[in-house]
Parts: structure tokens; sequence; C-alpha cells
């Protein structure tokens, strides 16, 4: 019931700017979300542990947890939703509009930090907040990696589990998944090996969102573009392995 509660907060924290809404209304949209995730998080964190949380095996298995929750359209649907683009048009459609969110909760989180600079006390809150940040971020990027995927006619095979593990795989490794896998064997596991990779990712992810506890709005500006930049770096990078990869394709088929 926990993690149920954390992914319907995550997908308020994540979801698409609504019709008309931009800047700061976007930003305290976020804030509301990123503060109701927190309490959360803090529950679920003291269960798991001390040790836990600070190996980063918390944080670990949440996103192993809630990578098969997160919706991910299929090739079909997205031209459906961008009728009379190209793929590759649809693709850097959805790099820019996952980029903007990343960047948008990156603001979030600075913001929330300056009230907490402003309240000492509070500030007893930031290791959490920073959970917060990475996890939404993380899901955010993981449905960007899935998508691309999809969109361009590599999608993961197996289960809803296996093609998750598989997707996570590619967020943790910056690289498209494989043909001669496609998300089946041992990656689909999830083993310890491929856990202590995601560890060691997140670990990195989460020093990096610690610009967005600057004090007062720097913070907000900081994450913002740390966020901007990795976001929109992960979906160039999968984007030109993808058409390299469905380039190949084409010519073995002729």
């Amino acid at each position: 019931m926990a993690n149920h509660e954390i992914a319907e907060l995550l997908a308020r924290a994540t979801a698409s700017e609504a019709e008309g809404e931009a800047g700061a209304s976007d930003r305290r949209r976020r804030q509301r979300a990123l503060a109701a995730l927190i309490p959360a998080l803090t529950r679920s964190a003291r269960a798991s542990g001390i040790r836990a949380v600070a190996a980063g095996r918390w944080l670990a298995d949440l996103i192993i947890e809630l990578a098969p929750r997160i919706p991910v359209r299929d090739a079909h649907a997205l031209r459906r939703q961008y009728p009379g683009q190209s793929d590759i048009e649809i693709a850097e459609r959805l790099i820019r509009h996952a980029t903007q969110a990343t960047a948008g909760l990156g603001a979030a989180a600075g913001g929330l930090a300056a009230v907490q600079f402003l309240s000492p006390p509070l500030l007893l809150a930031a290791p959490v907040q920073l959970a917060a940040e990475t996890l939404s971020v993380t899901a955010v990027e993981l449905k960007l990696v899935a998508e691309l995927h999809e969109l361009l006619e590599r999608p993961a095979q197996g289960t809803v589990s296996d093609r998750a593990s598989a997707y996570l795989m590619s967020w943790i490794r910056r690289r498209a998944i494989s043909p001669q896998t496609g998300g089946a064997g041992p990656i689909a596991a999830f083993g310890a090996a491929a856990k202590r990779e995601l560890r060691s990712q997140l670990l990195r992810k989460v020093g990096r969102s610690a610009t967005s506890l600057a004090p007062f709005l720097a913070g907000a500006v900081a994450g913002a573009e740390v966020n901007r930049r990795a976001t929109k770096a992960l979906g160039e990078t999968l984007l030109a392995e993808l058409r390299v990869l469905n380039e190949e394709r084409w010519f073995r088929q002729v």
C-alpha cells in the first residue's frame, strides 16, 4: 500500500504540463506534488532502515518496483497523438517535453529548498527531498527511454516487468537496448550486478540534485539547468543510437 501511494504521488509530480500552464504555475504545481511525496518517502525510508537508505539500496529497490507502473505509450499511440509528424520529429518532441519536465522538477525542488532555508527545522527533510526529486526525474527519463525505443521500433520484449527492467538498464547505461537481448535473459532478472550499477547511477544523480538545495532561489535555477542538460543528453544519445540501429536493420532487409 505504501508504494502504491508513492506511485500515485509520483504520477502527480511527473505529469505533463497542463494546457496553458507554464513557468511559475508549473513550478508551484510540481512543488505541491513533491511536498506531498516527501512524507510518503520518509515513511518508506524509515521502514527500510538507515543502512539501506545510506547505501542507496532503498531508493534503488523503490525504483525497480515502481518502474513497471510508469505508463508508456507504444508507437501506434504516439503516432496517433502527433499526426502528420515523422517518427524523428515525434522523438525530438518527446525529448523536449521530458527536458522541460525534469527542469521543472529541479526548479520546484529548488523552490522547496528556498522555503526550508528560511525555516531551519525543515532542513531535516532535505535528504528525503533529494530522494523525491531524484525519483521523479528518474521516472520522467525512464518514460522517455521506453517511448523512444517503442517509437523507433526497438521495443523491449517479455512481460511488463521484463520490459521495465530492460528500459531501466538502458537508462542506467545510457545506451539503447541491444538487439541481441531485447530485454530478455539476464537483464530481465535484474540481478546483483545490475542493482549495483543502478545504485551507483542513483547516488551520482542524488549528488547532482544537491544543487537544488542552494539557498534562496539559486537552487531553483541550478537544479533546473542540471536536470535539463542531463535529460537532453540522455535523449539525444539514445535517439542517435536507435536511428543507427534502424538504418542497419533496413540495410539487412534490402
